[in-house]
């Protein structure tokens, strides 16, 4: 198991150095960051002094060294726009998205599975057709559209919920959170429905999909033809064996949720990380995306790396593989 997390964590390695170089790449043909940073007033000298104050007249194999270990501090410069360091306005912009990304992810989690595992044992009823009538609709309309009538209906209509922002929150020095406030709590309902109900009908459909597999199989026959009832045949022994492809998807889409969650901010206004980098997409303001991009990289390595062990976890199989291979 030892060796298993260290082989995955080199090879996440690799895969930060590759985004780390992709996201250099890139960045240095967006635009002259000098351009961002001063004013048309600004003499040529005081241009190419500028230039040299920041390393962009360095080699490349020197900028990008330079660029991967100030990375690897999470120090990513300034902003151009902001004009403020860029981890201090990822770090005020963090919890905001994370909260958004988490009570999504667990609306997904808490909606979409029950719906999965009922349409899949109930292929026939009237409820399992209601639930992949709404799943058909989840996936189908773009997330702008489930946003804005959501804010037609809730804000401007019944005048239930606020329309954009973060509502009230509490600092709790290292974290601002609005789970503490009726406000924030409020805030939150329409854009986490919002970022989470695409998560949720792909999740049920791949739940419903297994377990219209698993049942058929050999071993549930079996455990049908020993007298188990119902519930222990379709929770401790079907629903178990659907869970590794569910948790590789249910992963990514975490993943996913974080990474675009611009959309959704841009909707609703809400102050965080996606919102911060699209305008930072606007004006040109490379060490912010840089700092997204491998933020987000970052995510996505590390919830792989949380899913490849959970595989050990709940299939033995993989289990007793790694065994006679060692």
């Amino acid at each position: 198991m030892l060796a298993f997390i260290i082989r995955r964590l080199l090879q996440a390695v690799a895969v930060m150095l590759a985004v780390a170089l992709i996201a250099f790449t890139l960045f240095r043909f967006v635009g002259d960051p000098i351009n961002q940073m001063v004013g048309q007033d600004t003499t040529p000298a005081q241009r190419e002094a500028l230039r040299e104050q920041l390393g962009l007249n360095d080699n490349v194999l020197v900028q990008f060294s330079r660029f991967v270990g100030n990375a690897a501090r999470f120090d990513f410069g300034r902003s151009y726009q902001f004009k403020q360091p860029v981890a201090d306005l990822i770090g005020s912009r963090l919890p905001a998205t994370f909260e958004l990304s988490l009570v999504s992810a667990i609306l997904s989690l808490l909606i979409g599975i029950p719906m999965g595992v009922y349409t899949g044992l109930n292929r026939t009823s009237w409820l399992s057709k209601v639930f992949l009538t709404i799943s058909l609709i989840g996936i189908s309309l773009p997330t702008f559209f489930i946003g804005i009538l959501l804010i037609f209906v809730f804000s401007v209509t019944l005048q239930w919920l606020p329309s954009f922002g973060r509502g009230e929150v509490v600092d709790l020095g290292f974290w601002t959170t609005g789970f503490l406030t009726v406000s924030g709590l409020k805030a939150l309902i329409m854009p986490a429905i919002t970022l989470g109900l695409f998560q949720m009908t792909l999740i049920m459909r791949l739940v419903r999909s297994e377990m219209l597999e698993v049942i058929r199989a050999d071993y549930i026959k079996f455990a049908r033809a020993r007298g188990l009832p119902d519930r222990i045949v379709h929770f401790r022994h079907a629903l178990k064996n659907t869970l590794v492809p569910v948790i590789t998807i249910t992963g990514l889409q975490l993943g996913s949720i974080i990474a675009f969650a611009i959309i959704t901010e841009t909707v609703f206004q809400w102050p965080g990380m996606g919102l911060l980098f699209l305008q930072a997409v606007q004006n040109v303001d490379i060490p912010i995306m840089a700092a997204y991009l491998m933020l987000i990289a970052f995510v996505f390595v590390v919830i792989n790396l949380i899913v490849d062990i959970l595989y050990f976890v709940v299939d033995p199989r993989l289990r007793v593989e790694r065994t006679v291979q060692t």
